[in-house]
């Protein structure tokens, strides 16, 4: 479809997201010129635009396109893959034994196809815009240009950055930190509102960048006003190192390297005491949790409800982990109670990660308003098949969501007003040859690994 004319999406129950005008039951979206035009009841607004193109939800339901605030494109080609080492049996061992092994042989290519491979995922599982994290020790200069030619083909909304660290070496973190330069310089030329790329500036983690790198990579994003995506006190042993060798916590070193605001992205924050939540607080630092990857990793959950509480911006990841933010959602609730010990914790929390605080980081990073169908916000639009078999009213719609909803239920996406999923189909993109060439690198990667 051309998004410069106009599209209806309608016949379904419209999911606004929206706290002024949240449900509508027969509800219809009108999106064009990429944005969304105007919402209400199908029966009114299919006779006002007559010539406009229908899309049929079948009594469906119409939701904003959900959002992934911290993901690793790069981890596809693990899938399936086995370790040349003994089972790690700590997060260090499970970075030095897989992830690192695996960033530093993949090639130009590998980054390319692993990023679309995913970004196929993300479409089918309804996630239209995602945050991404790169890493890519052997290839680093031109890798986030790969991944963003996979967004263009997809259409993903994307945020890049590229990981820089010193556990490779200077040469390689001199490289990193020119990449973010060069990727960020060239999103400030681009423009807000219609374009789909934007970049933050990446760093790994506090036991692995120096403060030398630390205050280079602060000046470069200083001058060129961006924000951080960083991993932050994911592990113990993370807290631990930066204790050790600089006599603070992880939270207390980022802030006073200035590294906290509310450009950057907090990834984990598992580790976190009272004092550091009062930092990511004051600097209205977003904090992203990523509770599948962390039970994976055994490193801990998150104090995600007592971070909200205490006024801190939380939202929701999936840390590669998952292209299906439904299932994040779930296992956020279910990780929740768990911690608690309380059946009753957690309804309101993991909902407002994923539908509220998701949709204000992506809004700040895009220009416009994303994860709501609101007049003048994206066009991002999936369709759910799903049927409610009990009443749905405003009140119950996470109840709804929670229960009877996954990201294979989604049966259209659609992204800044173009369809690029409908009835499950990715028109325009040659699913099942990308997926034999994702194939066949990946096992000359694990060849290499």
């Amino acid at each position: 479809m051309d998004t410069t004319s106009e599209l209806l999406v309608g016949n379904g129950w419209l999911i606004t997201h929206d706290g002024q005008n949240p449900l509508v039951e027969r509800g219809c979206v009108v999106l064009r010129d990429g944005l969304i035009a105007e919402v209400g009841d199908t029966a009114a607004l299919r006779p006002r635009y007559p010539e406009a193109e229908f899309l049929d939800a079948r009594g469906g339901l119409i939701l904003p396109g959900l959002i992934n605030t911290h993901m690793h494109l790069y981890s596809t080609f693990a899938r399936g893959m086995a370790l040349k080492d003994a089972a790690p049996e700590n997060f260090t061992e499970i970075l030095e034994r897989l992830w690192w092994r695996l960033d530093r042989v993949l090639t130009l290519e590998d980054i390319y196809l692993s990023a679309l491979v995913e970004m196929i995922e993300c479409i089918r599982n309804g996630t239209t815009t995602i945050f991404d994290h790169h890493s890519s020790p052997g290839a680093v200069r031109g890798s986030l240009l790969q991944i963003a030619e996979a967004a263009r083909l997809t259409g993903v909304r994307s945020c890049l950055c590229y990981e820089v660290t010193d556990r490779d070496g200077a040469a390689v973190a001199d490289q990193s930190i020119q990449e973010n330069r060069e990727f960020l310089t060239s999103c400030r030329g681009s423009g807000q509102g219609q374009n789909r790329l934007r970049g933050l500036f990446g760093l790994h983690a506090s036991f692995t960048v120096s403060d030398q790198t630390l205050a280079r990579s602060k000046r470069v994003a200083e001058e060129l006003e961006a924000g951080f995506h960083v991993h932050v006190a994911e592990a113990q042993s993370d807290v631990d190192a930066c204790q050790r060798d600089h006599g603070k916590r992880v939270v207390e070193r980022f802030h006073d390297f200035g590294i906290l605001g509310e450009k950057t992205i907090a990834a984990h924050c598992v580790h976190v005491n009272d004092r550091e939540i009062d930092l990511l607080e004051s600097s209205r630092t977003s904090v992203i949790h990523n509770p599948e990857s962390n039970m994976g990793n055994a490193v801990g959950c998150a104090p995600v409800l007592k971070m909200v509480s205490g006024g801190v911006h939380v939202g929701l990841g999936s840390d590669g982990y998952t292209a299906d933010m439904f299932e994040s959602l779930k296992v956020a609730n279910l990780l929740a109670k768990h911690e608690a010990g309380k059946p009753g914790a957690a309804w309101a929390e993991p909902p407002a990660m994923l539908f509220g605080q998701n949709a204000e980081t992506a809004t700040a990073c895009f220009g416009i308003p994303v994860g709501k169908l609101i007049p003048g916000a994206a066009a991002d639009v999936i369709i759910v098949d799903y049927n409610p078999p009990t009443p749905l009213t405003p009140s119950n719609i996470m109840g709804h969501i929670l229960f009877g909803v996954s990201g294979r239920s989604v049966q259209t996406t659609i992204i800044g007003g173009r369809i690029v999923m409908q009835d499950r189909r990715l028109p325009g993109i040659d699913e099942e040859g990308i997926i034999a060439k994702a194939r066949a690198s990946a096992a000359k990667l694990w060849q290499r690994f």
